[in-house]
């Protein structure tokens, strides 16, 4: 991936740059000075900060603000298209990462900004689409792949050891026990740190382990019953509610 130290915003609020990446693939932790638009075409990258992951899967992007420490992980065979955008680009552009989703407009758009000169006269064609990939950026619709990690040490213990051994039951009760509170306390501190309770922060730990399992190609009935659901349809049906479409056919459609 191009380092942010050699792009230049002098003639352009935002650069835009295609990479592939081989399975297995990784990129130890650093930053950028710009703001940063990775949009995966193909395969799933998880994207770890210091305060949580991001697991993004084809067709969406993750958006990570200026300054924010990150390193990648790559599962399967990655098409990536990257913008750098310039901070000061635009005043209200997202302060914080997430994932999201990006429109057929955005897709069109930066596949179009791939082949804009550096330069160009105001009020031109390639000034429009610039100015209207931030405009789109500022609507991107933020999807529930990101999972914050709390600050307290004892609840990240909580996370990793249910990370560590996802088909195991992690009832907000036994989560509760493991850590020494009451749920209720245990839903207050989840909700105030991550703005998930327990339940849903598990949820969403499984499915985001899922995506990566799927895109090595492992069995469905081996995923679901390794990450704790109790058959193939239990699985299938929260697959589906979540991404709209079943785990089987998920990789075939983008």
């Amino acid at each position: 991936m191009q380092s942010s130290a050699s792009l230049s915003f002098t003639h352009r609020p935002l650069v835009p740059v295609a990479h592939d990446y081989a399975h297995g693939a990784t990129e130890p932790w650093h930053q950028h000075d710009c703001a940063q638009l990775l949009h995966i075409l193909s395969g799933v990258v998880r994207v770890d900060t210091q305060s949580g992951c991001w697991v993004i899967p084809p067709g969406r992007g993750v958006w990570l603000p200026a300054g924010t420490r990150h390193a990648l992980r790559i599962t399967g065979q990655v098409a990536a298209r990257t913008l750098f955008i310039d901070p000061l680009a635009r005043a209200d552009l997202p302060a914080v990462c997430q994932i999201v989703q990006i429109s057929a407009l955005l897709r069109e758009l930066i596949v179009a900004s791939l082949a804009l000169a550096e330069r160009y006269a105001s009020g031109s064609r390639d000034e429009r689409i610039y100015e209207l990939i931030l405009d789109e950026i500022r609507g991107m619709a933020v999807l529930p792949f990101g999972l914050a990690d709390p600050q307290t040490a004892i609840l990240r213990e909580l996370c990793q050891t249910m990370r560590a051994r996802p088909a195991e039951s992690w009832s907000s009760q036994r989560a509760a026990r493991f850590v020494n509170m009451s749920e209720r306390t245990l839903n207050r501190h989840f909700q105030q740190q991550t703005a998930l309770t327990w339940n849903e922060w598990t949820r969403r730990a499984r499915l985001m382990e899922a995506l990566i399992r799927l895109a090595q190609g492992q069995p469905v009935l081996t995923i679901a019953l390794e990450l704790g659901y109790g058959s193939h349809s239990a699985f299938t049906a929260m697959f589906r509610r979540v991404m709209g479409v079943s785990p089987s056919d998920y990789f075939h459609n983008d």
